[in-house]
């Protein structure tokens, strides 16, 4: 699996694109900003994209689904519990001094248990509330996407409309922390971590 990070945007939003490297078939996860450099290293690594897919739906994450969609037509994919949020990322982000395009509905509406497939590659969703309701993590053998749920030494803030504390703790807890210890953990900002080392360290988990 061809695994890209991108930070994008004035909050520094990591953005991953998959590829396969057998079909060149990739899905872009977390399309924040900076929509023409996210196509840019698609160009680059000759992928095309099949699926936008959204960990959940703050603007810092979902910003640039309208422009990448307009260029790749790839399915937009989201939780329904934050599909709402889709269409008020403008003023979202204008409560923060930042701007943002709202977004086109999705095409495709998540719920814990689905899979998404592009090439030889499979993700498994995992819904996590709890930053959002609608949150989710995306999952294959050995790399966990894991959005606004779980950084590095801490977890996603909690105090934004949606958001609720002992919700995402029990999420953390019930359905990331049983992977496999050596999984990395690619966060929505900041450096990537292991499921290990979170249970180890991190002193929000202990």
């Amino acid at each position: 699996m061809i695994i890209k990070k991108l930070e994008v945007g004035p909050i520094m939003a990591n953005c991953y694109i998959l590829g396969c490297k057998l079909t060149k078939e990739a899905a872009v996860i977390d399309p924040g900003d900076d929509a023409d450099r996210i196509l840019m290293a698609l160009s680059k690594s000759g992928l095309k994209v099949k699926y936008l897919i959204n960990t959940h739906g703050h603007f810092d994450h979902v910003g640039a689904n309208k422009r990448m969609k307009e260029v790749t037509g790839a399915k937009l994919a989201i939780h329904p519990d934050d599909e709402i949020m889709l269409d008020e990322l403008s003023s979202s982000a204008s409560m923060f001094g930042l701007s943002a395009e709202n977004s086109p509905p999705a095409d495709i509406l998540l719920k814990d248990g689905d899979e998404i497939t592009f090439g030889k590659i499979t993700l498994k969703v995992i819904h996590t509330p709890g930053h959002s309701k609608g949150g989710v993590c995306f999952y294959t053998k050995g790399h966990l996407f894991s959005g606004d749920t779980l950084f590095a030494g801490s977890i996603g803030r909690t105090d934004l409309e949606g958001g609720d504390y002992d919700t995402l703790i029990s999420s953390i807890k019930q359905k990331l922390l049983g992977l496999d210890d050596e999984t990395k953990v690619h966060t929505g900002h900041g450096p990537e971590t292991t499921i290990a080392n979170e249970k180890r360290m991190n002193p929000f988990l202990r």
